[in-house]
């Protein structure tokens, strides 16, 4: 309300200033056209007693043209007198003008920002905001219900030899279901020619049939082909490939860049964007994930209320290899060397207590959450950890990955005391 009223204050404060330059019938840069005829009418007046004086007209013409100059000069000290005054000539059509323009400045602007604004949304503080952002990923649609909102996508022009290639290997995989390998070229070839649904469910199937349980890698191909189905959006199903696949591996790319991109849709661009910034500083530069986020990141940062800046990608060590979470540096490392046992501990500590300030404030993913309570379990910190562990339970109270990694943690800490 408070700010309808605002609005509607600005709004009709500038119509009346408007409205009133229009209402306004005098000459309002300089004085009237009256006075110039006044003062032309005063000096015919000395001039005529000028030429009284000379003899060059009579007297009789004299009083004649006295009378008149006369009447004229009471006709222009009478407009003069109005003009000063304001008794302005009747303006209708003025009036007219003047209420058709607040109109149109009044209705225009309720009409624009009913258009483009976002009537009745409210002023919601952050935690009622991070409140519709949680409601908001426990309801956003499935898999299946993204994929059907999807356009149907325009026919590719594809050899016909290769597509009849993909059509008996297709047959050949329906008689052979239990064939995994067959399973990973039809998902290769299928993506090949952007049937992303069934590219996926033939890498589903591919994981179903390993032995043991899927690589991390491959648990990631499928969630990249389940996203590029749903258009770009990561469903909760892909969510939970993701949390598989970071469970194992932490560190990598593409899983942080999905993920990333989740928390983002998910109305927490501030995790987004911490996801994003932190696999940014781990590289590998030249990374296909490194170059997606550098396309979108600065996007994020502005939705998440950052002043962003370019972050210089990291180089991997080797070929390949990514960094895993952030950790002590290079040069913390060998400071620790010469630090005695009490400063080494305090410097742990300090990284600790920094870790569990961020992720307090910020958030972050089931594995930095695990890595605190791996780490408040090393510096002897049981009760803290379970408060920890307790916490990040009701952050993730809809992820089953999310909450077997935390658990898994926590049992490691339980054991080690």
């Amino acid at each position: 309300m408070i700010f309808w009223i605002l609005t509607g204050l600005v709004t009709l404060t500038m119509a009346g200033m408007l409205a009133l330059v229009l209402l306004r019938n005098k000459n309002g840069s300089g004085e009237p056209a009256a006075a110039y005829d006044l003062r032309v009418y005063r000096q015919q007046l000395k001039d005529l007693d000028r030429d009284v004086a000379r003899g060059v007209v009579g007297a009789e013409d004299a009083d004649r043209l006295r009378t008149e100059i006369s009447r004229r000069i009471l006709a222009a000290d009478a407009q003069v007198q109005a003009a000063e005054t304001g008794q302005d000539q009747p303006n209708g059509p003025s009036r007219i003008a003047a209420v058709l323009m607040v109109a149109v400045i009044a209705f225009g602007t309720a009409g624009l920002y009913w258009w483009y604004g976002a009537p009745g949304y409210g002023d919601y503080g952050l935690d009622r905001r991070m409140a519709l952002a949680e409601q908001r990923a426990q309801t956003r649609p499935s898999q299946s219900e993204a994929e059907a909102r999807q356009p149907e996508a325009p026919a590719a022009e594809i050899d016909p030899n290769y597509r009849q290639l993909v059509v008996e290997l297709r047959k050949a995989t329906a008689d052979r279901p239990d064939d995994a390998r067959g399973q990973a070229l039809l998902a290769q070839h299928e993506a090949r020619l952007g049937n992303f649904t069934a590219a996926y469910e033939a890498k589903a199937r591919y994981n179903a049939l390993q032995s043991d349980a899927p690589a991390p890698q491959d648990l990631v191909d499928q969630a990249e082909l389940q996203v590029m189905a749903a258009g770009g959006y990561v469903s909760p199903e892909t969510e939970e490939l993701l949390l598989q696949a970071l469970s194992e591996t932490p560190e990598d790319g593409r899983a942080r860049y999905y993920f990333g991109l989740m928390m983002g849709q998910n109305g927490r661009p501030d995790r987004g964007y911490q996801i994003w910034a932190e696999t940014l500083k781990q590289g590998p530069a030249g990374a296909p994930w490194i170059r997606a986020i550098q396309a979108q990141i600065p996007e994020m940062a502005a939705l998440a209320g950052v002043d962003y800046s370019p972050i210089p990608p990291g180089e991997a060590t080797e070929p390949g290899d990514t960094p895993a979470l952030p950790g002590p540096s290079a040069e913390q490392m060998a400071a620790m060397q010469d630090m005695t046992a009490e400063e080494r501990q305090q410097m742990i500590e300090g990284m600790v207590s920094g870790l569990a300030a961020r992720l307090a404030s910020d958030g972050g993913s089931p594995p930095e959450w695990a890595r605190l309570i791996t780490a408040l379990g090393v510096l002897g910190r049981l009760e803290q950890a379970r408060e920890i562990y307790a916490e990040a339970e009701q952050q993730f109270a809809e992820n089953d990955p999310a909450l077997e990694i935390l658990k898994s943690a926590m049992d490691q800490v339980e054991a080690n005391q």
